[in-house]
């Protein structure tokens, strides 16, 4: 019971809502609030209070979080390298949106009649690799930088150009752009290659869908991966690229539990993703 407490109180510091909470561990809305109820009175800490439509963490329980988080989420890790994946055990990909859209989409209903125990889930890379550490993920397809220490077995297929998509035509880089989100750690190492080349981000999106629609709507330029260019279809003459962006990449990496990484099931999942990726090569 406590280990079920302390593993709702951790989705809910990420989802910040009792529904998402919820329906991310397949329990209902009240069975959140019992988890935390009875894990409040457990370590007779206050752990959350509500902030409108959202819960707020208490300093109690974020200091809570900072000690166990590590540990659970390798906890669980080890845990699932003791369960067999059998033929029909199911396997969670677990990846970055534009992935899905711009590389896997046209091979996952093919291959669902090879192997049709998956399901497919969309996240950010920080919590895909989170998701992977834990065996809440048994794959994760990544765009964007790696942490130092993930600690998984990561496969690099890729680095991905950019281009800048402009309603109005470029001759040369503009200083201001639309980016995704450079919070994101994933993303940050953009920041410093962005300065270097004097370019603002003057908008942070959570989506490069959303970045480009507003490009195409003359809010101003966004930049833009080459895949979501393709999966939008944007014309190329809304299309920019310039010498200086060489250096601007998005790695692309396929990261699994090196254990997980042993089931053949596993092997032919990642081979069919690699398979998609443009020069992809399966080095750690």
């Amino acid at each position: 019971m406590l280990l079920e407490g302390l593993e709702t109180l951790l989705v809910l510091s990420k989802e910040k809502t009792m529904s998402r909470t919820g329906a991310l561990l397949y329990i209902s809305q009240s069975a959140v609030s019992k988890r935390i109820a009875n894990l409040e009175q457990k370590l007779g800490k206050k752990l959350i209070v509500p902030a409108g439509r959202h819960i707020k963490l208490t300093a109690d329980a974020e200091q809570l979080i900072a000690n166990i988080e590590p540990t659970f989420n390798e906890l669980r890790g080890l845990m699932f390298d003791q369960q067999t994946l059998e033929d029909h055990t199911p396997i969670r990909l677990d990846c970055s949106e534009t992935l899905v859209a711009g590389y896997i989409n046209q091979v996952i209903g093919e291959y669902r009649k090879l192997d049709p125990h998956f399901t497919i889930t969309t996240n950010h890379t920080p919590r895909i690799i989170d998701n992977v550490k834990s065996g809440r993920a048994t794959i994760g397809f990544c765009a964007g930088h790696l942490s130092a220490n993930h600690g998984l077995l990561a496969f690099h297929l890729c680095d991905e150009p950019f281009l800048i998509v402009s309603h109005q035509p470029l001759t040369t880089l503009p200083s201001e752009l639309i980016t995704n989100d450079l919070v994101n750690t994933a993303n940050t190492y953009q920041s410093s290659i962005l300065a270097k080349l004097g370019i603002h981000p003057m908008m942070q999106m959570d989506s490069y869908t959303a970045a480009a629609q507003l490009a195409l709507g003359d809010t101003a330029p966004a930049l833009v991966p080459l895949s979501v260019v393709q999966t939008l279809r944007i014309d190329a003459k809304y299309c920019f690229d310039f010498p200086q962006l060489a250096q601007l990449t998005r790695p692309i990496h396929i990261c699994v539990r090196a254990n997980t990484y042993r089931s053949t099931r596993v092997k032919r999942w990642i081979e069919t993703i690699a398979g998609t990726v443009p020069t992809a090569t399966l080095t750690p």
